[in-house]
């Protein structure tokens, strides 16, 4: 038994006796389940020596629990996701949520890789400049020298500093980074789209959008996986486009339904920009030209999107990722496609297991590899957030994220489809995105009417986590 395991099997029976009465670990028919009958002594190193004075001894047994308790370590998730699922996990974190000790002792101990929530945005890249240009320089692109916005990737460098140092004096716990996102229609400042980046005027041509598109993507990649850049061997992939479908029957986003003066900053509506220039899905196929013209080959190339589990829906990612391998070409021509990304956004009761399952396959069988790139679960609708709701909503997270490992394992063993990573989006529940999103009231007394992640507001490992480690 590796030391991992050993590690896990000590630190169940430590659970076990803290959550007594509680259902978290007593289904015996959850698969791997440790049996309620292991008792606590069990896990303790006994004296077998004939002895009569049983004060003294019971004393030193209680002693010894302590020590036990003290000493025993909780076992590493990313090392065993790889040994169980062979692939990566990773978790989103943002550039204040880096900076708290606590999540990057999370961090560094139990993911190998992270996702940067906001700071590779365009939005962020631009300074956050949203209602105007940040200011203009000149650059060149195909021989061609074209007016362009400053951009700013000093928030990005900042975080991108702290994980190199980790990763010089940590080689053995090295942590890789996923580009987060290139081509979206929300969060991309809404002037990007217009002349003289002004949104007061017109929209410009294909032509001038096809030139910002590839000195954008050229610019970025270059500066963070160019060969002169120290953050290079940093990146394991980008998401080069997201979110491009619609909700709504599965076709792409367009700027027909509810028009506003800002397309590009309506994130779950049919609205955006880049459609309403292109009205094709050109600039998609146009993003992964550039995006395979100017990152290194060891760079994977990715389209992510949410409510993917959605049978319209997921005929409409097909669609553009049949578009996308259409075009594929040789190294530095043509598109280039390495994984599709399904967000994982999932509610306590769906996507049913059937459905994620069917949807890893029908990705992988077009891409070949499949990621669960924003893993959260929103919690139940009368989740209150008190110390009872949270005994029951952790049960039925446990089994969730149960269901949904099961789902990716069963997928994993077809033939031609691999998943290859797994991340969470985001490390402690209070700060996860949903809190945000979310306004229970009610008899909330701790603040938090969501618990969408492995390890609660204590920095603590969940029910949850232990799916994953088991």
């Amino acid at each position: 038994m590796s030391s991992a395991m050993k590690a896990a099997k000590r630190i169940l029976v430590l659970v076990l006796s803290c959550y007594i009465g509680i259902s978290v670990l007593g289904c015996s028919s959850d698969a791997g389940q440790v049996q309620e009958e292991v008792s606590a002594k069990e896990a303790i190193p006994q004296n077998t020596a004939d002895d009569t004075s049983a004060p003294e001894k019971e004393e030193q047994a209680e002693t010894e629990t302590e020590t036990e308790t003290e000493t025993v370590e909780i076992p590493i998730l990313s090392d065993c996701v790889e040994e169980k699922m062979g692939c990566m996990a990773g978790a989103a974190v943002t550039a204040s949520e880096i900076e708290d000790e606590k999540v990057w002792e999370i961090i560094t101990t139990h993911f190998n890789s992270v996702t940067f929530g906001n700071e590779l945005k365009p939005d962020a890249l631009f300074d956050y400049s949203c209602s105007t240009c940040p200011g203009v320089t000149t650059d060149t692109v195909n021989d061609r020298e074209i007016e362009v916005p400053v951009l700013d990737y000093s928030r990005a460098e900042k975080m991108l500093d702290k994980i190199l140092a980790w990763n010089e004096a940590n080689p053995d716990r090295m942590i890789k980074v996923r580009g987060h996102v290139l081509v979206w229609h929300s969060q991309t400042p809404e002037w990007f789209f217009h002349e003289d980046y002004d949104k007061s005027k017109e929209y410009v041509d294909k032509e001038t959008m096809n030139l910002r598109l590839e000195w954008y993507i050229k610019t970025v990649l270059t500066h963070f996986t160019g060969q002169e850049s120290k953050y290079r061997d940093l990146f394991y992939g980008w998401d080069v486009v997201n979110e491009a479908v619609s909700d709504n029957g599965g076709k792409y986003r367009t700027d027909n339904e509810n028009p506003s003066e800002s397309l590009s900053e309506d994130r779950h509506g049919s609205n955006s920009s880049w459609w309403h220039i292109y009205e094709s899905e050109e600039y998609i196929i146009n993003a992964f030209l550039y995006a395979n013209k100017y990152a290194p080959e060891s760079l994977d190339l990715y389209y992510n999107d949410y409510n993917e589990c959605n049978a319209v829906k997921r005929s409409g990612i097909i669609k553009l990722l049949e578009a996308v391998k259409e075009r594929e070409g040789k190294p530095g021509e043509g598109t280039r496609i390495s994984a599709m990304g399904m967000q994982g956004h999932y509610g306590i009761d769906n996507p049913s297991f059937s459905e994620v399952q069917s949807s890893i396959e029908a990705y992988g069988k077009v891409v070949g590899n499949v990621q669960i790139t924003e893993l959260d679960i929103t919690a139940s609708s009368d989740y209150d957030g008190s110390d009872a709701a949270k005994e029951t909503e952790y049960e039925k997270q446990r089994k969730r994220y149960k269901m949904l490992y099961f789902a990716m394992d069963a997928a994993n063993q077809k033939e031609g489809v691999n998943v290859t990573g797994i991340t969470f989006w985001g490390t402690a529940d209070h700060y996860s995105w949903l809190q945000n999103r979310s306004n229970v009231g009610g008899g909330n007394t701790t603040g938090l009417p969501q618990c969408p992640l492995l390890f609660d507001e204590n920095y603590e490992p969940k029910p949850c986590f232990w799916v994953f480690v088991e």
